[in-house]
């Protein structure tokens, strides 16, 4: 490097973690072996977004920026042989979204010093990244309470021969998880066919949208699990439990051109049958002492569901029972029935949607046990390759965790938190650099 043996940057106490509204402190130290000329030394922090339809390609075709602050920490002059140290400060705003790494875009906050040397000089650059973490609350979630339900029916066809139907009905025990936490899967099969199934399996998927021009789709299956099969004519009860491993949120509030959804995918291999289950993933575990009371949801409920009067029936008036009509007899007014919900997967908007066919409530009652044939989970090991900090043994391809890496301490008011580690940011250009300047702000 020159004269310049040394020149690093530091953040306070060492934290490479923040949230939303925190402050960036930390110096830039320079060392030099001899007198330096420069124009100025700027030090800039920023957060971008970048989306691309290449794998790994750093040449966003989007770019979404969220904050870009410089400060000049050396005028015009020459800096001395020796040790220097420059201390600085920054804020962040209030609406950042949480740091993410994927195949096809990334969301990246970093520290960059530059020290501007004069005219047909090399400037000299130094760059540090940093990981913004906001934790997703499944309490403060809208409809996250209950369980995630739906239901579907396929014909069955067998040597191009109709044999029937199978009606497929699962459900998951909640709505919102943080990793670590068990799902609690639970199917129902009715095959009303003279063919044996296929064997069902159920898996966590993760698909992460890219707003692209024409929009790119990262579909992941996360862990799958496997059961056996149903026979001819039989109705079965079929439970199974998933693990969810470290993952990215759900939610990536703040920003508009990365979307994360999960949801958990019930399926039989033979007929092609499927339905997808709607899930969240946070970080702030549900508290069952914050669900809503039945009570209360009912006091929610709109008026048009409220029975018509409440009064009490009054005693029927035998005397003027007993009267001969005058006119023409009156039809009997008869209850309207309770309509019957159904449900509808194509309503979900947040996985795919399952072809569904009207009809499907209803059958004979469980009777039969299932002969299940259970596997163990079974884990991708490149499935999380685009996972912050996460590696999986044999995988020369995964990220490698930094041993200086910690989560984040954020308090939780006493519920569970799992922060995914800080990622590692391969070289990237920022939005909007140009082959004349680091940054917006960085000139001669």
């Amino acid at each position: 490097m020159g004269k310049v043996k040394t020149f690093d940057i530091f953040f306070d106490h060492d934290k490479t973690e923040y949230s939303s509204g925190d402050s960036v402190s930390g110096s830039v130290k320079v060392e030099l072996s001899g007198p330096l000329l420069c124009k100025a030394i700027k030090i800039n922090c920023c957060g971008f977004c970048g989306v691309t339809n290449k794998v790994n390609d750093t040449s966003w075709n989007v770019e979404e920026q969220y904050f870009n602050s410089t400060i000049s920490v050396a005028d015009k002059g020459t800096l001395k042989q020796g040790k220097h140290v420059f201390p600085f400060k920054f804020l962040l705003p209030a609406s950042c979204p949480t740091s993410f790494e994927g195949k096809y875009g990334r969301i990246i906050y970093r520290v960059r010093a530059v020290i501007d040397t004069p005219r047909f000089v090399t400037d000299y650059s130094a760059e540090k990244p940093f990981y913004l973490l906001n934790l997703l609350n499944l309490n403060q979630v809208p409809d996250i309470w209950g369980v995630s339900s739906s239901a579907v029916t396929k014909e069955f066809s067998y040597m191009l021969m109709k044999s029937g139907t199978v009606v497929l009905k699962a459900q998951t025990d909640m709505k919102g998880y943080t990793p670590g936490q068990i799902i609690q899967v639970k199917a129902h099969i009715s095959n009303q066919s003279g063919k044996s199934t296929g064997h069902m399996a159920a898996s966590l998927v993760q698909n992460v949208s890219y707003g692209t021009k024409k929009p790119t789709h990262d579909v992941r299956t996360i862990a799958e699990v496997e059961g056996g099969v149903v026979k001819p004519g039989k109705e079965v009860e079929w439970k199974e439990q998933i693990i969810v491993p470290p993952l990215p949120q759900s939610s990536l509030a703040g920003c508009e051109l990365i979307k994360v959804e999960y949801y958990v995918k019930v399926r039989l291999k033979f007929p092609d049958v499927l339905l997808t289950l709607p899930i969240h993933i946070g970080n702030v575990s549900l508290d069952k002492k914050l669900q809503p009371s039945n009570k209360a949801a009912a006091a929610t409920a709109p008026a048009s569901t409220a029975p018509a009067s409440t009064a009490p029936a009054s005693t029927p008036d035998l005397a003027s029972s007993s009267r001969t009509p005058t006119g023409p007899s009156e039809p009997a007014v008869l209850p309207r029935p309770i309509p019957r919900v159904r449900l509808n997967p194509q309503s979900l908007p947040s996985a795919p949607p399952a072809e569904y066919h009207t009809g499907v409530e209803g059958g004979s009652p469980f009777d039969q046990s299932f002969p299940n044939k259970r596997r163990s989970q079974l884990v991708s090991p490149t499935a999380f390759s685009y996972v912050p900090g996460l590696v999986f043994p044999n995988n020369p391809g995964g990220f490698v965790t930094p041993s200086s890496v910690s989560s984040a301490p954020y308090p939780t008011d006493g519920a569970s938190s799992t922060p995914i580690p800080p990622p590692r940011y391969s070289t990237a250009s920022s939005p909007q650099d140009g082959p004349q300047s680091l940054y917006n702000g960085f000139s001669k």
